[in-house]
């Protein structure tokens, strides 16, 4: 009996040193835990106990590492930022024709989806603290701010007015980010074709675009054809 004993409390031993940890690789492991938990339940919804009964730890070992939920909640959604901003940006610095540079900047996105689901989905959703640390849409504030520049030099080779690439740059990394919102869900098409669907829609609206747009107005009765409005740019 004394063996069987023995041998037991042996491999109870082996277990726990198999689940120490260096500071370093505990924290590594409470953001993997805490950034699934947040992926499938939001901010809201999960628990400091429920992050420290996934990883196998006491809570206090949560807060000293990062002070609460927040704080945890904070690194997670920095750290997904940092990595879909170095992306993004890294498709836009690659440089060449502006065609390629759409194509390269939604690929970019839909692979940080395809790789990062859960990352991404925790990005998209807004909370307190995510509004204190920053936002999926102050990150795509950031990326129109550089691809406005890119437009304003295009728009000046064709003739468009610079003052409006500003506003064509939101609409452009709003449309390719939206896309990545709902590819992340419907997974169909491949990336490739969504990406090429995106760049066709894109380009071809910046090839033709008019350089003074004008809304069609209701017909009066009587006029056969359709009236439009200015929209000049003051």
């Amino acid at each position: 009996m004394g063996g069987v004993r023995h041998n037991a409390s042996v491999a109870t031993d082996s277990r726990r040193t198999s689940r120490r940890m260096t500071g370093t690789q505990r924290r590594a492991q409470l953001l993997d835990v805490s950034r699934t938990l947040f992926a499938q339940k939001g901010f809201d919804n999960t628990s400091i106990e429920e992050i420290a009964a996934r990883a196998e730890v006491s809570k206090p070992v949560v807060y000293e590492h990062f002070g609460g939920k927040e704080g945890i909640y904070a690194v997670v959604v920095d750290r997904e930022m940092q990595a879909l901003l170095a992306a993004l940006t890294g498709a836009l610095e690659g440089g060449g024709h502006p065609k390629a540079l759409v194509e390269r900047t939604a690929l970019a996105l839909l692979d940080y989806v395809e790789r990062s689901e859960d990352g991404f989905r925790i990005l998209v959703r807004d909370s307190p603290v995510a509004q204190a640390t920053g936002t999926f849409s102050s990150l795509i504030g950031d990326i129109a701010t550089q691809v406005e520049h890119l437009l304003a030099d295009q728009f000046k080779r064709t003739g468009l007015d610079p003052r409006t690439a500003p506003m064509y740059a939101q609409m452009l990394v709003g449309m390719v980010a939206l896309t990545g919102q709902w590819w992340l869900d419907a997974k169909s098409p491949k990336k490739q074709e969504v990406a090429a669907h995106l760049v066709n829609l894109a380009w071809n609206g910046l090839k033709s675009l008019e350089r003074r747009p004008a809304l069609t107005k209701p017909r009066p009765a009587g006029v056969a054809g359709p009236t439009k409005q200015s929209l000049d740019v003051e």
